[in-house]
């Protein structure tokens, strides 16, 4: 018999190592990129005995593909599992734990990447390695995709990627990534979400133009009131709540756990029984549309001739189209919209073996717990992939404590995963290999 070694030996070492390096996205270039980042993990695949490519489209942004041999030969359905090697930037002042020392205090690591998404990456290259050394090859063939620039869209990670190297994904039939199969806690029993959906996403900016003019005259032309009236009505406006099948799912679930039906009524009363996590959940029943910033004039006495403001819209999939027209109401007349990014949603069926197998896994490791899908409020490289016709899913398996406000740390300040988090979805991960 083989034997099936200890996936969790590494993962939190490599978790820490992956902090200590800085791959801070500033969304300008202005970063250090991900090349020593992506070395690490090229250098951890060969030596395990696999043969990682690099990929630059843009000097310095690196992404790194390897393919892992499935057992069985006759299966020739790739899977494809990705996560990236970028971060958020983090001010070192506002931190207990420095970001970028990967420290680890009272049971967690410590740092900005650990729940974004470096953790994955750590437990994943943890359990491919374990299972090189012992010659347990996954069920099925995988492809291994560490990207640049998720933190900014992946315009130089995963959308460069799919067009120069479209050949390296042609095999791959579904996709497992970030941000799903962490835990929340509803009624006393640990519920997985596992991310079978995602809103689209639409970063705008809007111009409003008028006449310029001294400010101390009469000027029914202002640039700056016209582009105010349109961000008030936007920032005021209430979306209404819309369920996608995936939400219709999840509701169901957590109904059942409360003893009650889910029904559009009562679908933010339930979102409640989230606690925290309530604050990601529950954008996920409306469209969102944020303004966040503005720009106009250069002087107190001088009426601008244009004005500016950037909105992070984020629509439901399948309803796109309701999206923008509601959103061109809202701008009205003279405010012209622009896009800095526009990736459009994506829904996978929860269904399939591929759902089995990451239910059984999580299961194994945790046999009261429930197992639901959930709508991503934000965004991930998955946008890219299923471009492919790919069937994703976000399975980054943690078991997490009940008190931890886990959504509260993507993109927060003293971002920390618990080391029994970790080794835990390095066991899960091992498990879903196997049977996926």
């Amino acid at each position: 018999m083989t034997d099936p070694g200890d996936v969790t030996r590494e993962v939190v070492d490599i978790c820490r190592e992956l902090i200590r390096i800085d791959t801070t996205n500033t969304g300008d270039g202005s970063g250090p990129g991900e090349r020593k980042a992506a070395e690490y993990v090229a250098g951890l695949l060969a030596d395990a005995g696999l043969e990682p490519q690099i990929h630059e489209a843009v000097p310095g942004r690196t992404n790194v593909l390897a393919h892992w041999p499935g057992a069985d030969p006759a299966r020739t359905d790739a899977l494809l599992v990705h996560g990236h090697l970028d971060v958020v930037p983090a001010e070192a002042a506002d931190w207990q734990v420095h970001p970028f020392s990967g420290e680890v205090v009272d049971g967690y690591v410590w740092g900005r990447g650990a729940v974004d998404m470096k953790d994955f990456d750590a437990m994943l290259l943890s359990v491919v390695r374990e299972r090189q050394r012992t010659a347990r090859p996954p069920a099925r063939p995988v492809v291994l995709c560490f990207t640049a620039d998720e933190e900014a869209g992946g315009h130089q990670g995963a959308e460069p990627l799919i067009a120069d190297l479209r050949e390296e994904f042609a095999a791959c039939t579904e996709a497992i990534g970030e941000v799903g199969g962490f835990s929340t806690t509803v009624r006393g029993r640990r519920m997985y979400l596992i991310e079978a959906a995602e809103k689209g996403m639409a970063w705008m900016r809007l111009t409003a133009r008028g006449r310029a003019g001294h400010g101390s005259m009469i000027n029914d032309d202002n640039a700056v009131t016209r582009l105010a009236g349109a961000i008030a009505r936007i920032g005021a406006h209430q979306w209404p709540v819309t369920l996608t099948p995936t939400m219709r799912t999840l509701l169901a679930a957590v109904a059942d756990l409360a003893g009650t039906e889910a029904t559009p009524e009562n679908a933010e009363a339930l979102i409640e029984e989230f606690g925290p996590a309530a604050r990601m959940i529950g954008a996920t029943l409306r469209h969102v549309s944020n303004p966040t910033m503005l720009d106009a004039g250069y002087k107190v006495n001088v009426i601008p001739t244009e004005a500016t403001a950037h909105v992070d819209g984020r629509f439901l999939p399948g309803h796109e189209d309701e999206f923008f027209a509601t959103l061109a109401e809202l701008c009205g007349e003279g405010v012209d919209i622009d896009f800095i990014s526009r990736q459009r949603p994506w829904e996978t069926p929860y269904a399939g073996p591929i759902v089995d197998a990451m239910t059984r896994s999580l299961l194994a490791e945790d046999p009261d717990a429930v197992v639901a899908p959930y709508l991503m409020s934000a965004g991930t490289d998955a946008k890219h992939f299923t471009k492919l016709g790919i069937r994703t899913y976000g399975f980054a398996p943690l078991r997490l404590p009940e008190d931890l406000d886990f959504t509260a740390l993507f993109h927060g300040v003293d971002e920390r995963v618990p080391v029994d988090a970790l080794e835990f979805g390095a066991r899960v991960l091992d498990r879903f290999f196997d049977d996926c």
